[in-house]
């Protein structure tokens, strides 16, 4: 048997940051001072929101102070909690009901044909069908003139994330295949289309709050790993992102494992690089080709010499598949694709209006595994601030705060908006303190030793910077995180929410308890939050830990937070606040993608009603750890709102404006599990649940990811 170790698979398990800078769970001990209630009206409607009591009013005063106005009515959710079930099947509450938007493989315009459950499809044809592996999206509303409406739910532009092709590659006859270490040129051209982004128009059916894609629409549109696309920002024409395909470095040509996503004010998409490593590899022998300092940037960001490509999309024959392993291979970069591993790890913006308009990489949000680009909700006069995870263990937290203050003329102002808001500003990573503080780390160039003499690694000038802002962030002090994944912005009180999937590394020696993260193995994850001083553009900020995941009977990780069997959830992941028009502030719908409990239930969305930061207090775990979260959740606040088939993640979730219409992904329903030959697989879904006169979906056997919609049969709201 070889027992050579492999660097040819991605694992996003893997820790690439070996830093000196202190690990979240080795500053936190000290976490169990003050927290205090918010102040004034957000406290009041906070509590309020979760059925606390109110203020009371005030008596008669010589001041002629008015009294304070009545406390609004507590919110609560509509629904009987679903049960956890093991079923093939998307599992809703009572009085809710779904369909099938679009799937895998779905024709987008006229002219092609059904997906024939088969993996016959051309890959050309997959320039005009629905990708592979949904992920994040966003509902943007269409008016009558083709511009962006924020209150129209009747119609609209669905943008969704399609993150990767499922292992082993239901696009195929036989799944994936190769001749000798080759794969076929046929097989990989599917495969880099499958990628990507869908934007395709919706619409309600007649008389009813389902949506329906309407195919052939002039908006339905797919980018994906082979669309050409500019560099704005700082990094754009930067020396390390030139390459054969861009000379001048301000191309790029596609996108990759695009996972959560984020949107604009202005009515843009953002799409987001988390796993690009998967489509990756670089030579053996390439490190003496190459400089000390690109060495430690390669290796700082996962890219070993002789790693191989785990799609192998560089093997068949042909100049076009070469830049999917970036070694020296020319007398330059502009003659070879040494760089083309630089192009990929981006925010992209996307402009779902203009179809023929070019998509565009921001660098000045950095470069990492982004999860998502969650934005605070827009202000007048005030920065566009985004959030973003860095989705893998040992990594960061990062903000960006735009120069440009906002202004609301420019609604529907496209990609030139983006230029204009996302190209400059300053990016910062988070510094979590012991005593419940934060600050945000500047990485800037030229500030704070973040410049051509830094040591650990020399950043040329803020291009530089943005593209390897994990080694800025190393340098700086940030706070280590365990896989920061999706997050949100409440939209009641301006708290930031960011799901920490899970860490069953966390053995407690090598990786010690602390108080932010106190449980032995932490093999179900939890939830952190925040609130910023000082204005969302602030500074520094508080925090606490909302909710920790855990089986009821805590047998992995310790049910610290009290969870019951309508309730209990194991790694959080996918994270959205309702934006509905003002109906649900503060409505958090949390999703899993999780391999922990299974053997109970398979992964599921939860609807939650949550407080603020500082409502909870101490508490000590098992181990002897004390630790300090937020208030333990009740069956009223915090409920199972669905569940999903046998072997997918949940992800994706997005409401109409008005709220009768919700929208959620699954993915890889059946994971990696089948025999393509007999069409025989552990999940048959979707077509085991479309009904017959769903004739797309219905009866097909391979598993496939796909769109879901949700309504109430009463015609209700969703959720409240």
């Amino acid at each position: 048997m070889n027992t050579t170790p492999s660097v040819s698979e991605y694992d996003d398990n893997e820790i690439v940051n070996h830093s000196s800078n202190p690990h979240m769970d080795t500053i936190l001990a000290a976490r169990l001072s003050r927290r205090g209630a918010l102040k004034g009206g957000i406290g009041a409607t906070t509590a309020a929101l979760l059925g606390g009591v109110g203020l009371s009013a005030c008596g008669g005063s010589d001041d002629d102070t008015p009294a304070p106005a009545p406390a609004p009515k507590p919110k609560s959710l509509n629904f009987a909690a679903v049960a956890k079930t093991n079923a093939d099947t998307v599992s809703v509450p009572a009085g809710y009901q779904v369909s099938i938007l679009h799937a895998l493989g779905d024709p987008m315009m006229f002219g092609d044909t059904s997906w024939s459950d088969a993996g016959t499809e051309t890959a050309e044809s997959y320039d005009r069908r629905i990708g592979d592996g949904h992920d994040g999206m966003y509902y943007f509303g269409l008016s009558d003139d083709g511009k962006f409406d924020a209150n129209r739910s009747d119609r609209g532009l669905l943008c969704v994330n399609h993150e990767y092709v499922v292992a082993p590659y239901g696009l195929h006859p036989a799944g994936s295949t190769k001749v000798g270490d080759q794969r076929p040129a046929d097989e990989v051209e599917k495969e880099i289309r499958a990628h990507g982004v869908s934007v395709v128009e919706v619409k309600r059916k007649s008389g009813s709050n389902d949506m329906e894609m309407v195919r052939g629409s002039k908006y339905n549109r797919r980018v994906t790993s082979a669309t050409e696309m500019d560099f704005g920002g700082p990094a754009a024409g930067n020396a390390k992102l030139v390459n054969k395909l861009s000379p001048d470095g301000k191309l790029a040509f596609g996108m990759n494992n695009n996972c959560a996503n984020g949107y604009t004010p202005w009515g843009t998409y953002l799409t987001c690089e988390e796993n690009y490593l998967n489509v990756i590899g670089r030579a053996a022998g390439d490190d003496e080709q190459r400089s000390a300092s690109e060495i430690v940037a390669l290796k700082r960001y996962g890219l070993p010499a002789g790693r191989k490509n785990p799609y192998g999309w560089d093997t068949p024959d042909g100049e076009q598949y070469q830049r999917w392993n970036s070694k020296v291979s020319g007398a330059s970069a502009a003659e070879d694709h040494r760089n083309s591993f630089n192009t990929f790890g981006w925010v992209v913006e996307i402009d779902p209006f203009r179809p023929e308009s070019k998509p565009v990489k921001r660098s000045a949000l950095g470069r990492f595994n982004h999860e998502g680009a969650w934005p605070a909700p827009a202000k007048a006069g005030e920065p566009i601030v985004i959030y973003s995870g860095d989705d893998a263990r040992n990594e960061y937290v990062f903000k960006f705060v735009s120069d440009a203050k906002w202004d609301p003329k420019d609604i529907n102002g496209g990609t030139a908006m983006g230029a204009k808001y996302l190209d400059k500003g300053k990016l910062y990573a988070a510094k979590f303190n012991d005593d419940g503080t934060g600050q945000w780390l500047e990485l800037t160039h030229g500030k704070n030793g973040i410049d051509d003499k830094n040591t650990l690694y020399p950043f040329a000038d803020q291009g530089d910077v943005v593209m390897h802002c994990r080694l800025a962030a190393d340098f700086m002090g940030a706070t280590k995180m365990d896989r920061p994944e999706w997050g949100g912005v409440n939209p009641l009180n301006n708290e930031v929410y960011m799901t920490m999937t899970n860490n069953s590394q966390r053995d407690g020696e090598k990786m010690p308890l602390n108080a932010a993260n106190p449980r032995k193995g932490n093999t179900n994850g939890h939830i952190i939050r925040w609130k910023e001083k000082g204005g969302q553009a602030g500074t520094s900020f508080e925090w606490d830990v909302y909710l920790f995941g855990a089986r009821e009977d805590g047998k992995q990780s310790e049910n610290l937070s009290g969870l019951t069997a309508v309730n209990d959830f194991s790694s959080p992941d996918g994270l959205y606040f309702d934006q509905r028009n003002g109906q649900t502030d503060g409505l958090l719908w949390i999703q899993t993608d999780d391999g922990a409990y299974t053997d109970v239930t398979n992964c599921m969305m939860l609807a939650a009603l949550p407080g603020h930061v500082g409502d909870g207090g101490k508490i000590k775990t098992r181990e002897g750890q004390e630790t300090i979260m937020g208030a333990k959740p009740t069956d009223a606040n915090v409920r199972r709102f669905l569940v999903g088939p046998f072997d997918c993640e949940i992800t994706g979730v997005v409401v109409t404006p008005d709220g009768k219409t919700l929208f959620f992904n699954v993915q890889h329903p059946g994971e990696d599990k089948g025999d393509f030959t007999t069409n025989t697989f552990t999940s048959h879904w979707p077509g085991n649940q479309a009904p017959a006169s769903d004739a797309l979906h219905h009866g097909h056997k391979r598993p496939r990811s796909a769109t879901v919609v949700v309504t109430r049969t009463d015609g209700g709201t969703i959720g409240i």
